[in-house]
């Protein structure tokens, strides 16, 4: 168990003290800019100030400095190490003793605590903020006119198929409903009706002017009824059609919908794998871009932190910008979601370590 020493304090309140700065300055620049960019869609929806506050902001702020947090981890880590081998720090550091290695302690000490604090919030928090966000833009920016979703086929179950014609997602009303149970390759029962409606009180669906016709080898019996309250395995949520769901579902709601969506296979099953493990995946972030950080900036170079800075600033944005390809590709190309999110982090590790062997000791 190493002991945390003068050294390392130092240099972790620089990392974190200028992480927290950059975070700060990051914050306010978003705002502005997003601001100036979205006060015609305020104005025309409606949109009330608290809402804008407390719900818009309250889950576009977490969202995109989550997002950001690559870029701004290593702009600080650069920043404040070209400050430090610019004053002349870091060559009477080395030349006391202290081992290259040994130095970059406190750097992953650091690392560490962001990797830990971006997880919580990535697991935990910004769904939860999304959630805000996603229900404001969804009503106050990007409404939907025609909220009716057409032709739906579910799977609910190995059994059983539940078609709706057409879904009115504002009313929770599905018109031309039929569900279908099979028994090996057997029909043996089919429900049909002219709406289902949505209880959101008992968490049950309504059937009205529905009839049942279940079959028993060559005997069938039909039941007709106006009304009946019934459970089934789908919910208002699986019809909805703004895309920007998955980044509001919490842990357990989308390891369920991942599971349903195996036996329904809707289409949007690398969607919600992709969100999962970048979920998981995208912290480790934090190391890979303060190795890179540290080779980049730990040399005396003429003209000051410019230089340094530049570059670093030049590769997060290669990061990010890679990190949305591969992104891209997984949806679109079929790449598989785990490789589209850890291969990243991989080439850039790679490309850290070469950085890190050519800095100088």
């Amino acid at each position: 168990m190493f002991k945390i020493k003068i050294l390392d304090w130092y240099i972790i309140k620089k990392y974190l003290g200028t992480f927290v700065f950059t975070m700060a300055i990051f914050s306010i620049i978003i705002v502005v800019f997003d601001i100036s960019e979205r006060l015609d869609d305020f104005i025309r929806h409606e949109a009330p100030l608290s809402k804008i506050v407390f719900e818009y902001y309250a889950g576009f702020l977490p969202f995109y400095l989550n997002f950001l947090s690559p870029l701004i981890n290593f702009i600080a880590v650069i920043f404040f190490t070209a400050k430090m081998a610019d004053q002349t720090e870091i060559v009477p550091i080395l030349s006391g003793g202290v081992s290259f290695n040994r130095f970059l302690r406190p750097y992953f000490i650091s690392s560490t605590v962001i990797f830990i604090v971006t997880l919580i919030f990535n697991l935990f928090i910004i769904p939860e903020t999304n959630q805000l966000l996603v229900e404001f833009e969804n009503v106050y920016i990007n409404p939907k006119t025609d909220n009716t979703k057409m032709y739906s086929h579910l799977q609910l179950n190995k059994n059983s198929y539940a078609y709706i014609e057409n879904f009115d997602n504002n009313q929770k009303i599905g018109y031309k409903f039929s569900l279908e149970t099979f028994k090996g390759d057997e029909l043996v029962e089919k429900t049909t009706a002219d709406r289902v409606l949505w209880d959101s009180v008992k968490h049950k669906w309504r059937l009205e002017n529905y009839s049942t016709r279940k079959v028993n080898g060559l005997k069938e019996t039909m039941i007709n009824g106006s009304t009946k309250d019934t459970t089934l395995d789908m919910q208002p949520v699986d019809f909805e059609i703004y895309d920007n769901l998955t980044k509001a579902m919490n842990m357990r709601e989308l390891n369920t919908r991942i599971k349903k969506e195996k036996i329904r296979g809707a289409g949007i099953m690398d969607e919600l794998l992709l969100e999962k493990y970048r979920r998981f995946v995208y912290p480790f972030s934090a190391y890979v871009l303060t190795l890179m950080g540290v080779a980049l900036s730990s040399r005396k170079v003429r003209g000051g932190i410019g230089l340094p800075l530049g570059m670093g600033i030049l590769l997060s944005f290669v990061y990010i910008l890679f990190i949305q390809f591969a992104n891209m590709f997984s949806l679109k190309g079929g790449l598989p979601p785990i490789i589209a999110v850890v291969i990243p982090n991989i080439l850039f590790g790679i490309l850290g370590l070469y950085l890190l062997v050519k800095a100088p000791k």
